[in-house]
């Protein structure tokens, strides 16, 4: 039977909410094998116990606050196109509205998206020019908090196989060892995709565009590095950590907004 792309689009949308609390359900597992059942009563032991507690709680709790608001951002913000256009005139022959350079019809949204990257299942959303930042720091953020869990648990899954009697019940013991599996796994995966859109930026380019170009030796967008990066993460260096923007970058970066782009000088006009 032949593979229907469009029935496959449709399973996509069906998700829904589901990922979001597969994700927030990953979350809890982590802490509560590092918070509630291991380092958080260490705390009140004392010593040497209670500083490396506290060593480990701190970062974790404030790189799952960062991961957490860039999740989020990513997920509530939406990377349609504003009716606030003057753009030359192209429209999509799929959803009939105004297509802007760099603008992609989601087949799972079913509309068009500035600047998009992909429809990503984890965050229920398309990733596009107005979430792209928001999407690169969730990816981070998520590489340090799961490298972090699964460095912090590691000696204690080595406990298990050792000779010696573990502490806790079957319940804790279990949740503990499925923690560093997932997060283990989690740290490895998103680290090849975190090193992909590092080279996505570096270049200004999308997976779409990525996948479109690879038959051409230049590509019109590529300013450079330094530039290249604030079209994604601004100009202000004070925001560059966190998922929002500056009002002066947005004001005066177009880009940002994903309406239009500078290109090189040398290139004419062309159209994605």
């Amino acid at each position: 039977m032949a593979w229907n792309v469009f029935k496959f689009c449709t399973a996509l949308r069906g998700l829904g909410s589901i990922m979001i609390l597969l994700v927030l359900g990953v979350v809890a597992v982590a802490y509560y094998a590092v918070v509630l059942n291991n380092y958080g009563p260490a705390l009140y032991d004392g010593g040497i116990d209670s500083l490396v507690s506290l060593a480990v709680l701190i970062p974790f709790h404030s790189l799952l606050v960062m991961l957490l608001w860039s999740y989020f951002a990513v997920v509530l913000t939406d990377p349609v196109q504003s009716d606030q256009l003057n753009q030359r005139t192209r429209y999509c022959r799929k959803c009939n509205q105004l297509k802007p350079p760099r603008c992609h019809h989601c087949s799972v949204c079913e509309r068009c998206v500035l600047k998009m990257d992909h429809h990503c299942v984890w965050v229920v959303n398309c990733v596009g020019a107005l979430n792209y930042k928001y999407f690169l720091l969730f990816l981070f953020y998520t590489f340090l908090e799961t490298s972090l869990v699964t460095l912090s648990l590691l000696p204690h899954f080595i406990a298990f196989f050792s000779d010696g009697e573990i502490p806790g019940t079957p319940g804790t013991l279990a949740t503990t060892f499925l923690a560093f599996v997932l997060n283990l796994a989690f740290a490895l995966s998103v680290l090849g995709f975190l090193i992909m859109h590092i080279s996505l930026v570096s270049a200004n380019t999308t997976t779409i565009e990525a996948y479109e170009k690879k038959t051409t030796p230049k590509w019109r967008y590529d300013l450079g590095r330094k530039k290249n990066f604030e079209q994604v993460f601004g100009a202000d260096k004070r925001y560059w950590f966190i998922p929002a923007y500056s009002d002066e970058d947005i004001r005066r970066m177009p880009a940002l907004q994903g309406l239009e782009y500078p290109s090189k000088p040398d290139f004419d006009s062309q159209e994605f």
